[in-house]
């Protein structure tokens, strides 16, 4: 067993899995999307897109696109957060929340497509 691919995949996994917990529930439900979650999100993905460098691949080009937007989307979704609930200091509404949970469901959609990217690589590799 490879810990360098039992890592990886860990955090590809753990990165989609924490997007999806902050992403489902009710968009306009304020109580629903615990900033923790996102938070947790951000920082998950934010290490498994520093562990997709390095990789000179067509999949591990790919594998750092969709880490890339994957990230974006989820740091542009706590800038929002962040504006809005502690420079603008405006309670939480459920537009300005539509908003954060549909820029992390673009991340979720990242993730997603990485990780059947991983699932896709783990096949092909056991051949």
């Amino acid at each position: 067993m490879n810990l360098e691919k039992v890592v990886f995949g860990f955090f590809i996994i753990l990165a989609c899995t924490l997007n999806f917990g902050f992403f489902i529930g009710d968009m306009e439900r304020v109580e629903l999307h615990h900033p923790g979650e996102l938070f947790a999100a951000v920082v998950v993905n934010l290490i498994a897109l520093v562990l997709k460098f390095g990789d000179r691949t067509h999949i591990g080009a790919t594998h750092l696109a969709t880490g890339l937007a994957a990230c974006l989307q989820l740091l542009a979704a706590a800038m929002v957060w962040t504006w809005d609930a502690y420079v603008a200091q405006n309670v939480m509404t459920s537009a300005t929340m539509s908003t954060i949970v549909s820029l992390s469901g673009g991340a979720l959609l990242a993730n997603l497509i990485s990780v059947t990217l991983l699932i896709g690589e783990t096949l092909r590799a056991s051949r």
